[in-house]
């Protein structure tokens, strides 16, 4: 395990890891200090009307640099620091799928969107998004991200506006962006220390309880955007969450979704991020980076690029229920032969300090 006084000062972005069999119970653990909560800034009104559909069209991958380019290299030291567990999905998507050569895609993946703190809300480079997940929580209200699409390394804070819109499709034109399931703001950020205070990308990944959720609907009127409001509930009650799992083997066969947009090193650029996109693969623990001091990551071969960052790695996924364990999150993209190309995806190890920030988070309340 790594020592604590280490600091980091680069930012990420990214996708993945995973491991092994979920077992019946989460393991009994403390809410520790080194959790950090925080408030959203916004009102769940301000941050959900906030976002029109002009504003979520021309939202940017939230990525920059956050990204690693390295030819062989010692794997890190990945490995359990207690007794695996894990917590079941939801499950509320139930029901049989028919076979099919194709992935069913988790309606509880989506994109999050959010604002640079301290900005120019008017300005549209200010306007960011990254992916997410729902996930199993004791009041349907939690999201799985990656820290760096919640936290401002750079300035110091949480960002703003902050929302996740769950099995997000954009359509050809402004009005056509769809969120079957609602759009639902931040109510409070959850994170640990190691990465809020000493930016640490081992500790890459956040819990966001949110609100209940709503559908507007946006109607043009003098070349503005009006909303019409409807509540529709709790998150997991209206798409389910995946379950969660640490502390299991660094050689795990996983799924990550997500919602890549940015371009490969090459300047070439094959996702829009209007879609939802899968890789499929078997992790492993990656090189330290000493780019990012990072050396807990495990990875896969995956050509995600930014925009991807927060979206789930799950094990043991089921394409009947579309439900799996969370056994990571997208996080640093790597292009590991040096062609400028992004070819694996990698997360932070998730071991007994990510249960703990995940525990706090999944007992927190929301209206």
């Amino acid at each position: 395990m790594k020592s604590r006084a280490r600091r980091l000062t680069i930012p990420l972005a990214g996708v993945l890891m995973a491991t092994g069999w979920i077992g019946a119970t989460a393991a009994n653990a403390t809410a520790p200090s080194d959790v950090i909560s925080k408030a959203a800034g916004a009102s769940s009104e301000e941050a959900t009307q906030f976002w029109t559909p002009d504003r979520v069209k021309a939202a940017t991958d939230a990525a920059d640099n956050l990204d690693v380019t390295t030819k062989g290299g010692k794997a890190s030291k990945s490995a359990p620091d207690g007794p695996p567990g894990s917590v079941p999905p939801i499950g509320q998507e139930g029901g049989k799928s028919a076979k099919s050569k194709h992935v069913n895609l988790p309606n509880t993946v989506g994109r999050v969107f959010f604002t640079l703190p301290g900005a120019d809300w008017r300005d549209k480079k200010n306007w960011k998004f990254c992916s997410g997940s729902s996930i199993q929580s004791k009041y349907r209200n939690l999201v799985a991200t990656s820290a760096h699409c919640v936290y401002d390394t750079k300035n110091n804070v949480f960002y703003d506006n902050w929302v996740f819109i769950p099995s997000y499709w954009d359509g050809d034109k402004p009005w056509e962006g769809k969120a079957p399931y609602g759009m639902y703001a931040a109510k409070t950020f959850n994170a640990h220390d190691d990465f809020v205070v000493k930016e640490d990308y081992d500790f890459d990944y956040a819990f966001v309880n949110v609100h209940s959720g709503v559908k507007i609907k946006w109607e043009k009127i003098d070349n503005s955007w009006k909303p019409v409001v409807k509540n529709v509930g709790r998150l997991g009650d209206n798409v389910g969450g995946q379950g969660f799992t640490w502390n299991r083997s660094t050689k795990a066969t996983v799924f990550s979704f997500g919602y890549p947009a940015g371009e490969h090193p090459d300047g070439d650029k094959p996702f829009s991020g209007r879609t939802m996109k899968w890789c499929y693969g078997k992790t492993g623990p990656m090189p330290a980076a000493p780019k990012y001091n990072l050396q807990e990551h495990v990875g896969f071969k995956c050509s995600f690029t930014a925009g991807a960052s927060g979206g789930p790695f799950l094990y043991s996924y089921k394409n009947s229920s579309r439900t799996g364990y969370l056994i990571g999150v997208n996080s640093v993209a790597w292009d590991t032969d040096g062609n400028d190309r992004y070819d694996h995806i990698s997360s932070p190890y998730f071991n007994t300090d990510t249960y703990k920030v995940y525990k706090a988070a999944a007992n927190k309340w929301t209206k």
